[in-house]
């Protein structure tokens, strides 16, 4: 099953409103996007209206090379100058159903009174503020008042522990960190304070009166602060560092610019999502991932709502969620619709457009989430470093389950083989980008070597990203699993996500993570393991039959086991690299981006023996 554009979405829609104007077709404007990105984003941040202090000098320098691309030289932006237009409300709702409203006016007080209040505390221009709260509305106004005073926003996973948060903090040499006391989860209350007694920075804590805190100041009274920190910026002036795993134990910090982030963020929101103004715009997410920090700048230079869920959804939460701030655009993970779907198969949301990133999803739930929805489902896959997405749906084409219908705006997306050639189609090689685009992070904090051999060391000018990818003959992409995920059976290599793809479409299956271990005489045999949706005795057997039926003997599983849960990144990307490493019994490397660290420990006790033989 596929979805085809009807009249609305060929007519009134963001990206068909475009190309009428400009007389072009999808595939003329993405290439135009890339092609002539000197034209192309002065000509979007124009629609965008985008308010500029100083206009550009000059749009783009690549003296130093494309991985240093420079953007909007000459020009004065501060991102939080958007405030100051008609605009953006911030609405979150928690588990309990509890909503709380931040409208314009106040949104933009707020911030300033974080900004001025930062300044009075002594910090400077391009000083560290780390953010360490669960997704309550009061968290915008603290990481715009960062962005405000010209201070670098630091987001922190706010299911992190001590020793994560602390990692990050003494790498970015934070000097205040914004915090809660406490906050609920699944009926649990989660003690953030503790995570931070070590931590000589100061400290700012959300207060609701559940726990007296000493040696913090208060986010109410911050709030209460007179006047304005407004730090006049350059685009290419830092404004956040988002760090993200690496294969190592060290993450990776990415540095974000003000004119950087944001204007990938609402490209990629305006062309792919078709976000309007004044609409109300959620992603479930955590603003320790990038999806948070995109949600909000996005939202801010779009000039539209930002809804936060605070917690995990349930099939009833969400559906009140998008009830009570009359929600327009919905983002989620596979997983969560994964796990909907097990939990309510007959639901039904009434949303304008659904977002899927995180993990490739299969078609089964595709089509069931478009199907309860009655919506677009806009598959959308990048990155941290990307800003935003290498790929993505437009909705002036027909879609497919799994798919993407092309390259997201500035980018120019390829499929490679190991000799560098372009991949024929259907056959799977390394995705990469061949084009520049103002949201590339511009490095990894302090660590320049780095950022150049992960990205950029393979073939000269080409980003390597590390996704495995595809295209068919008519040119839809399709994400097939990392490529240090790739497993190599008897010769044959094949992603992870073909063999998920088609476990997780029996009925018994909720969601399934499939590793290469290695075989004396094949090189490498899969194991797959499965989260049930009702566990029997026959279960393992039927998934393996139904494996060998539909992908064939030779690149079935060897060994299926189930399991409660897959160990996953809050953002539901699911860790495979942990998973193998688990079985193999080697060193786990960095694991601080779990959301839930035990399900390592279910993995370890399945595998106990096999470990205990290598």
């Amino acid at each position: 099953m596929t979805w085809i554009p009807g009249r609305e979405w060929l007519e009134e829609s963001n990206v068909a409103k475009w190309l009428a104007e400009r007389g072009m077709d999808l595939s003329q404007f993405i290439e135009w996007t890339w092609r002539a990105p000197e034209t192309f984003w002065p000509v979007f941040l124009k629609v965008l209206g985008l308010k500029f202090r100083r206009e550009p000098e000059r749009i783009l320098d690549i003296s130093k090379g494309k991985p240093w691309a420079k953007w909007f030289l000459g020009s004065r932006l501060n991102v939080t100058d958007m405030l100051e237009l008609e605009g953006t409300s911030v609405i979150s709702f928690n588990e309990r159903g509890d909503v709380k409203v931040i409208y314009p006016d106040e949104l933009l007080s707020k911030t300033k009174s974080v900004s001025s209040w930062l300044k009075k505390a002594g910090l400077k221009k391009g000083d560290r503020v780390a953010v360490y709260m669960p997704m309550t509305a009061e968290i915008v106004p603290v990481m715009l008042g960062i962005v405000r005073a010209g201070m670098i926003a630091v987001p922190l996973f706010s299911g992190f522990g001590e020793e994560p948060v602390r990692v990050r903090i003494e790498d970015s040499e934070s000097k205040v960190i914004f915090t809660v006391t406490s906050y609920e989860r699944k009926g649990r209350e989660i003690d953030l304070s503790k995570n931070l007694e070590k931590l000589r920075v100061t400290k700012v804590a959300l207060n609701e009166g559940r726990k007296e805190i000493k040696d913090y100041h208060d986010l109410k009274d911050v709030f209460k602060t007179g006047g304005d920190g407004y730090e006049e910026s350059e685009a290419e002036d830092p404004m956040m560092i988002v760090y993200t795993s690496g294969t190592t134990g060290r993450p990776k910090g990415c540095v974000h610019v003000h004119g950087g982030f944001p204007i990938k963020a609402s490209a990629d929101m305006y062309f792919h999502f078709d976000v309007r103004k004044g609409e109300t715009v959620s992603w479930i997410t955590d603003m320790g991932w990038m999806m948070g920090p995109w949600l909000v700048f996005g939202s801010l230079l779009l000039r539209s709502n930002v809804a936060l869920f605070d917690g995990v959804p349930s099939a009833v939460t969400l559906s009140q969620f998008i009830e009570s701030t009359s929600l327009s655009i919905l983002g989620m993970s596979a997983t969560l619709i994964r796990t909907l779907r097990s939990q309510s198969p007959d639901l039904r949301l009434e949303v304008r457009v659904v977002g899927n990133t995180g993990e490739p999803i299969d078609p089964e739930n595709w089509t069931w989430i478009q199907k309860v929805t009655s919506a677009p489902v806009i598959n959308y896959s990048g990155g941290t470093e990307i800003s935003g997405g290498i790929l993505g749906n437009y909705v002036v084409k027909e879609m497919k389950p799994s798919g993407f219908n092309g390259s997201s705006p500035g980018i120019r997306a390829e499929v490679l083989l190991e000799s560098g050639q372009p991949a024929p189609p259907n056959v799977e090689g390394e995705l990469v980008v061949m084009s520049i685009w103002p949201g590339m992070t511009r490095g990894f904090w302090r660590d320049e070597e780095r950022y150049l051999k992960t990205y950029w060391s393979k073939w000269e000018g080409v980003w390597v990203h590390g996704d495995l990818a595809m295209r068919d003959e008519e040119g839809h992409f399709y994400i097939v699993g990392r490529s240090d995920d790739t497993i190599k059976v008897a010769g044959k290599r094949v992603g992870p996500g073909e063999i998920e793809a088609v476990i997780n479409s029996h009925p018994k299956v909720v969601e399934s993570a499939c590793v290469g271990i290695p075989d004396p005489m094949k090189g490498e045999k899969i194991v797959c393991l499965v989260v049930p949706k009702e566990e029997s005795r026959e279960l393992t057997e039927e998934i393996l039959a139904y494996a060998v039926e539909r992908i064939g003997k030779a690149l079935s599983p060897s060994e299926v086991k189930v399991v409660p849960e897959l160990p996953k990144t809050r953002n539901a990307k699911i860790m495979r690299r942990l998973i193998r490493n688990v079985i193999l019994g080697r060193e786990l490397g960095d694991v601080s981006s779990l959301e839930n660290p035990w399900a390592l420990d279910h993995i370890k006790k399945i595998f106990s023996s096999k470990i205990e033989r290598c």
